[in-house]
């Protein structure tokens, strides 16, 4: 009965040292709450070694804050570690990064400040007492992980999902990456204001500072949305406009055929007549080239196409090509919504590549260029080849990639060069170059990681 009543004697009074002891479980806890919720919400696919690195990091960083360093030295170190590792262990770009540690712990911090202040008048208590009392710390952190666990159960039965976050421009990720800058700086000072003033204000301001924390997140992340669905909203019809581009050249080429139809079948008629059989196989191959022009810009179709700025550049540099007189022929076979790389930097790869194709078969007598996108099931990779006619039969393919190199003048040879950082950067990608006397490729592969 002694031991019991010397146990309940520890865990109701202020006791730092066992406090922080009897915390630590729940630092594996914390970290494994707070994966949940930002994998959840920002809808971040990641395998179990990754959720393993990360749980084991947080872990780990945990302990060394609490045993270690002082607050607020830790609380700061948090801050700046956390985004890193989230950007490294699930390869997401930083602003997500920041973001996925911005949502749990608005969340902690709104929970914390409602705890706090019903223990202190429950028990009549102050913030320090709350924090060393072992009972109080360990009741307090079990409801926060409970409630944050719950809110990542409501939010997967339905299915809730940001996506915003990875489809806005540059100038608004830096709106958005400021926003939530100075929104940690206000948590973090919120956090302080709880240890030495929340014992001490009436709960009228309490509950108001709440309301209000609560209401400037709401308004602010309204109005990212908003402005994100506005950026959203400009790009779609952008993409309409280039397909309707795409129906108006179809419809226009379609009219065209149906007018000279019979003169097409007269033609071939003559042919027949004459039993002049190669005239009537170069007549035909004429005829395709023709056919092929209309498959190829009924490819250029958003639904064939799932992605808007893969279907912007495709269709930009089609028509760029077209007006100087290339063919294009395109085949795209693949869902972009699967792919295994980022939009953004395999854009820049397919923009840098079709300019160069661009600009080497313009120089051709026959302009061509081929464009293949598709999955390659036999050896669980993505493709990305561009072929095209090229003039230059003497360039070194070992050096294309260098910085600087450039068959012209005039050129800065940086894009090749930037294809090859970014390749360099990412272990499941691969590039092929090779050319033949009429044709030079490139070969950009993609590995399931």
């Amino acid at each position: 009965m002694e031991i019991l009543n010397n146990i309940w004697t520890a865990l109701t009074n202020e006791n730092e040292i066992l406090t922080k002891i009897l915390g630590l479980p729940f630092v594996f806890i914390e970290g494994l709450c707070f994966m949940l919720l930002f994998t959840q919400v920002l809808d971040i696919t990641s395998s179990k070694k990754q959720k393993i690195i990360y749980v084991s990091f947080w872990s780990i960083l945990g302990v060394i804050c609490s045993i270690l360093i002082p607050k607020p030295f830790s609380n700061i170190l948090n801050l700046v570690l956390v985004p890193i590792a989230i950007c490294c262990v699930f390869k997401i770009n930083i602003l997500r990064s920041i973001f996925a540690e911005f949502i749990p712990l608005i969340c902690i911090t709104v929970l914390e400040i409602l705890l706090a202040r019903v223990f202190l008048i429950i028990f009549n208590t102050d913030y320090e007492a709350c924090a060393n009392i072992p009972l109080f710390r360990i009741t307090i952190n079990f409801i926060i992980y409970a409630m944050l666990f719950l809110i990542y159960k409501i939010c997967k039965k339905l299915n809730f999902h940001i996506h915003m976050v990875d489809k806005i421009n540059v100038p608004n990720k830096v709106i958005l990456s400021a926003n939530i800058l100075f929104a940690i700086i206000v948590i973090f000072m919120q956090m302080y204001l709880i240890v030495f003033y929340n014992d001490k204000l009436p709960s009228f301001i309490i509950l108001i500072n709440i309301l209000s924390l609560i209401a400037y997140f709401a308004i602010s992340i309204f109005s990212m949305v908003k402005t994100m669905k506005l950026e959203k909203a400009t790009a779609d019809l952008e993409q309409e406009r280039l397909y309707n581009k795409t129906l108006q050249i179809l419809h226009d080429n379609m009219r065209a055929f149906k007018h000279d139809f019979s003169n097409i079948v007269s033609g071939i008629g003559g042919y027949v007549s004459t039993n002049d059989i190669s005239g009537l196989k170069k007549y035909y191959n004429q005829l395709l080239q023709e056919c092929n022009q209309n498959n190829n810009l009924s490819c250029l179709n958003p639904n064939t196409i799932n992605n808007p700025a893969v279907y912007s550049i495709l269709a930009n540099k089609y028509y760029k090509a077209d007006e100087l007189g290339i063919k294009i022929n395109l085949e795209c076979f693949i869902d972009f919504n699967t792919l295994h790389m980022e939009i953004y930097e395999f854009t820049r790869i397919l923009g840098i590549l079709m300019d160069n194709a661009i600009e080497a078969a313009c120089e051709c007598d026959k302009k061509l260029i081929s464009v293949f996108i598709r999955n390659d099931l036999t050896h669980n990779r993505q493709l990305l080849i561009i072929e095209n006619t090229y003039k230059n039969k003497d360039i070194n393919l070992d050096q294309i990639y260098e910085k600087g190199y450039s068959t012209k003048p005039a050129n800065t040879g940086l894009g090749l060069w930037e294809v090859n950082k970014i390749i360099s950067k990412h272990k499941n990608l691969s590039r092929y170059t090779t050319k033949t006397d009429e044709l030079f490729r490139q070969q950009i592969e993609i590995y399931d990681e």
